[in-house]
C-alpha cells in the first residue's frame, strides 16, 4: 500500500474534519482555485515532512490541484491526527504517519518520502532536509528548492548556510509576516494554552505562568495566559525582548528565580534545556511543565526521567514525576504541547501559513534558475497578497492610497 496510517477506517471522520477545516481556510482555497486553472506544479514531485493534521491535508489538496504529486510524512512523533492521515490515504495520497510513532518509524517514514525522489521539499523542523543532505546527497542534483515552516527549522537552515552545508535553496516561509506574526503569535498563543488545558484541565486564572522565551510565540502565549487571568512571568536571554516583555506588563527574571515561583511553565525558545534539572529541583510540588517549541529538548526530559524516583501516567499524555519527594507534571512527553495534547493551531491561522507554503513552492519553481543554495524570504508582495486573500475571505475592505498620497510618499521635496 502506498501509505502507512494507524487505521484507514478513520477516513470517514477525517474527511468530515477536512470539510470543517476548509470552511475556515478561504484564503488557501483561493490559491487552490488558481492552481487548478494554471497548473503551475504540473510534473513536479513534492516531498513533505509536516504535522499531518486536517489543515495540512488542505495544503496537500492544494498542491495536488496545482498538478503536483505529493508524498508526506509526519514531522513529530505525537503531532499526527490519525483521522486526517486516513482521509489523505483514502484520496490516494502517499502518507506515512500515525500519532505515537516510534523513533524508528519516524525516520523510516521520512525515508519513504525521500525514496519518492522529490523535486521540492516542504519541511517543519528541517529533519527532511537534514536527512537528504547527510544520507542521500545524490538526490540533491534533482531538487529545485525547499520551504521551511517553523522558527526552529530556519535556525538550523541558517546554520547549514553559514557552514557551507546547504546544497539547494530553501525559502524560510516562517519569516513571512503572514506566518510568524499570525501563526506564531495568534496560533501558538491559543493552541499552547489549549494543549495545557486538555492535558490537565487546570485553572489558569490565579496561577503563576512562566513563559520561557519572548519571541513571537512567547508573546502570544504570554498574552493568552494574561487573558486567562494568570500572573505571567517571562524569562529571556535577549535584552530587547526582555525589555519588550517588561513594557508589555509582565514580570521578567531569570529562570532560576522563576522556577521557584511558577505553577505552570511553557517553553517556546527553540533552544536546549530552557528548563534544566537544576530548575526542576527548585519547583513547587505540583508544578506543570509544557513545551511548545518544535523539539522535545527545551525541557530536560531525559534528565527528568533519570532523576525521578517514580513516574506514572495521570491522564493521557500527562505524566507525574516524583523528584526529591515533590511532584512535577509533564504534558505531552515534553513534545510540542499544542499538537501532542490538542489539535494545533486553528484552521484560519494555518490557512495563511499554507498559502505561504503553496506560493513558496510556486515561487521556487518559477525562479529555479536564479536561486542559489541559500535561505531566502518570499518577496513582500507575495506576503501582502496572502494578507489580501485573508481579508477577502473575512469580507473586510480597506482603503487605497490616492494618486496624490502616492506622490507625497514618494517625494523627498515635501516638507513642513
Amino acid at each position: 500500500m502506498p501509505y502507512e496510517v494507524k487505521d484507514i477506517n478513520l477516513a470517514e471522520q477525517g474527511l468530515r474534519n477536512l470539510e470543517w477545516a476548509e470552511i475556515q481556510m478561504g484564503a488557501l482555497l483561493k490559491v487552490r482555485e488558481r492552481f487548478a486553472k494554471e497548473q503551475p506544479l504540473k510534473g513536479y514531485r513534492i516531498g513533505m515532512a509536516l504535522h499531518v493534521t486536517k489543515e495540512t491535508a488542505i495544503l496537500v489538496r492544494t498542491l495536488i490541484a496545482g498538478g503536483a504529486e505529493v508524498a508526506i510524512a509526519s514531522c513529530n512523533p505525537l503531532s499526527t491526527q490519525d483521522d486526517a492521515a486516513a482521509a489523505l490515504a483514502s484520496e490516494d495520497v502517499r502518507v506515512y504517519a500515525y500519532k505515537g510513532e516510534t523513533r524508528e518509524d519516524y525516520y523510516r517514514f521520512i525515508e519513504e518520502v525521500i525514496r519518492f525522489k522529490p523535486h521540492v521539499t516542504i519541511d517543519d523542523g528541517c529533519d527532511l532536509i537534514s536527512e537528504i543532505h547527510t544520507k542521500y546527497p545524490e538526490l540533491i542534483q534533482d531538487i529545485i528548492c525547499g520551504c521551511e515552516e517553523t522558527t526552529t527549522g530556519v535556525i538550523r537552515l541558517r546554520a547549514m548556510e553559514q557552514d557551507g552545508a546547504l546544497k539547494y535553496p530553501v525559502i524560510a516561509v516562517n519569516d513571512c509576516q503572514t506566518k510568524h506574526l499570525m501563526d506564531n503569535y495568534y496560533g501558538t498563543g491559543q493552541s499552547s494554552l489549549d494543549g495545557v488545558l486538555r492535558a490537565s484541565n487546570v485553572l489558569i486564572s490565579g496561577n503563576i505562568l512562566v513563559v520561557a522565551g519572548y519571541g513571537n510565540c512567547g508573546k502570544g502565549v504570554a498574552l493568552r495566559g494574561k487573558g486567562f487571568g494568570a500572573n505571567v512571568i517571562v524569562t529571556e536571554v535577549d535584552a530587547f525582548r526582555a525589555l519588550q516583555a517588561k513594557m508589555d506588563g509582565f514580570r521578567v527574571m531569570p529562570m532560576a528565580e522563576a522556577a521557584v515561583e511558577g505553577d505552570i511553565f511553557i517553553t517556546v525558545t527553540g533552544d536546549l534545556h530552557a528548563i534544566s534539572m537544576d530548575h526542576i529541583r527548585t519547583m513547587k510540588d505540583g508544578a506543570i511543565l509544557a513545551n511548545s517549541g518544535h523539539f522535545d529538548n527545551e525541557v530536560d526530559v531525559r534528565g527528568l526521567e533519570k532523576a525521578a524516583s517514580a513516574k506514572r501516567a495521570i491522564r493521557p499524555l500527562f505524566d507525574e514525576y516524583v523528584v526529591d519527594g515533590k511532584r512535577v507534571f509533564l504534558c505531552g512527553e515534553g513534545r510540542l504541547v499544542n499538537l501532542a495534547c490538542a489539535e494545533g493551531h486553528p484552521s484560519t491561522v494555518m490557512s495563511l501559513s499554507f498559502c505561504d507554503q503553496a506560493l513558496g513552492v510556486e515561487y521556487g519553481i518559477a525562479h529555479r534558475d536564479e536561486l542559489e543554495p541559500k535561505v531566502y524570504q518570499l518577496p513582500p508582495e507575495i506576503d501582502q497578497h496572502v494578507a489580501e486573500l485573508q481579508l477577502e475571505a473575512m469580507d473586510i475592505r480597506i482603503d487605497e492610497l490616492t494618486e496624490e498620497q502616492k506622490k507625497y510618499l514618494s517625494s523627498w521635496q515635501e516638507g513642513t
